[in-house]
């Protein structure tokens, strides 16, 4: 029968050098579970990570906490205006981080993005 791999935990603190699964006699595979490789790359290719969905997905994230409902089946998010204006100043500091560095795709992504979310931030703020 295979024996599995684990994890080897050496405790030093001892001065005995022997290893923790040693010490305590035999035990379980401690080994985590993992999704197979599989299930993660098919998630990947459905959802490709780039900067434009990083950009959109904090965007989403600060709108739901303005109140915005991007799905009409889903709970409404309770409004957070300290919170979603924390996103924003997140937002910014990116902006300001990479330019010059960005597609201009990339670019217009990330300003269109605080445009409206600022303009929204504002109208909310000052409750019109």
């Amino acid at each position: 029968m295979a024996e599995e791999e684990g994890f080897v935990i050496r405790d030093r603190r001892g001065g005995s050098g022997e290893t923790a699964a040693n010490a305590s006699g035999p035990r379980e595979s401690s080994k985590p579970t993992v999704a197979p490789d599989s299930d993660i790359e098919s998630h990947a290719s459905a959802f490709p990570v780039t900067f434009s969905s990083f950009v959109i997905s904090l965007g989403s994230s600060s709108l739901m906490l303005m109140g915005e409902k991007l799905d009409p089946q889903q709970q409404a998010v309770p409004v957070n205006l300290p919170q979603a204006k924390e996103i924003v100043d997140l937002l910014s500091v990116l902006e300001e981080k990479t330019k010059g560095n960005l597609t201009s795709e990339e670019q217009a992504v990330l300003r269109d993005m605080l445009y409206a979310l600022r303009m929204k931030y504002v109208s909310l703020s000052s409750g019109k």
